[in-house]
Parts: C-alpha cells; sequence; structure tokens
C-alpha cells in the first residue's frame, strides 16, 4: 500500500508509527527521524503545537515497535531489511580515537609528570557532579577522615601569615 493511495480519512484513522512503516517501505531506504515525522505531520496536517506535543511520543514508539531499527546518527529503517549480521555492521561503528594534546611546557630536570594526576574535562565534571550530591553530614565526614590522613596536629602547626587566612 503507498501513501498517495490513500484518503486524507484513512491517514488520519493510521497511527503515526503505521504511517511511519508505510513511508519506509515506500523509500525502502533507511531515513532520518526529522525527515520521517516530518513526512508524517505534513501526512497527518499537524499544528505546530501538535508537533511538539506528539514528536517524543513517536520516537518512543519507534524504539519499542519491533519493527523499526536505528542506524545510528539519526537514521531509521525496518529491521526486515537486514539480516541479523548486516544490521549489526552497519549500527557499529568504530568509535573515534582521541588524539592526546603534546605537553608544550619544558620540565626542569628536578619536575616529573604524575600520571596519576592526568584528568580530562569530562572527569572533573564528573567529580563536581559527584560533589553537589554529598550533604553537609558527610562534609563533615569526609573533612574527619581528611584529618586522619593528614593528621590535625599537622594542621596546627602550619604557618599563616595573616589570621584572616585560616
Amino acid at each position: 500500500m503507498s501513501v498517495k493511495e490513500l484518503t486524507q480519512e484513512q491517514i488520519d484513522d493510521l497511527s503515526m508509527i503505521e504511517l511511519g512503516s508505510i513511508i519506509l517501505k515506500e523509500e525502502n531506504k533507511a531515513i532520518s527521524f526529522q525527515d520521517l515525522f516530518s513526512k508524517i505531520a505534513d501526512l497527518k496536517n499537524f499544528s505546530e503545537k501538535q508537533k511538539e506535543d506528539l514528536i517524543a511520543q513517536f520516537y518512543t514508539d519507534m524504539n519499542v515497535d519491533g519493527r523499526y531499527l536505528t542506524l545510528g546518527s539519526g537514521m531509521w529503517g525496518l529491521k526486515s531489511w537486514y539480516p541479523v549480521e548486516q544490521a549489526e555492521e552497519e549500527i557499529t561503528e568504530e568509535p573515534k580515537k582521541r588524539k592526546k594534546k603534546k605537553k608544550k611546557a619544558v620540565l626542569d630536570e628536578s619536575e616529573e609528570i604524575d600520571d596519576d594526576l592526568d584528568i580530562t574535562d569530562e572527569d572533573i565534571d564528573d567529580m563536581l557532579d559527584d560533589f553537589d550530591d554529598v550533604e553537609d553530614a558527610d562534609l563533615e565526614e569526609i573533612e574527619d577522615e581528611v584529618d586522619d590522613v593528614i593528621g590535625k596536629d599537622d594542621m596546627d602547626e602550619l604557618d599563616y601569615d595573616d589570621e584572616d587566612d585560616r
């Protein structure tokens, strides 16, 4: 069945997921989610408000419906088009290797780089997120643990230039 053969009443009676399946069968190739939803919205004469309200539902339905297959990069097709082995090959993309930046600073012989301290911005963001979740009671416990590790007496012996720095 072709979309062109359907009357507006039949289109209105079809679910978005059914209409999407018909469109993909007609195209006979994978298309982007946005293009597929736009075609459905045009056929069903959705208003901008309806588009905003229904796009997430359509995406969820595609993920749940057994006929659809995401090929990555926002492209969707029908599972029936792909044997299992071929689908896995097309879906699986090689992860891009991240290049390490060369360190420009020249170190003195006395300075060493500690590889354990080499962290990414993502690691820092994760740590900050974890820190945001810490409650005041946890902070006191952490402070006590730090005091135990470095020794509270050692902290008292530190020489401060100004009393306000404490």
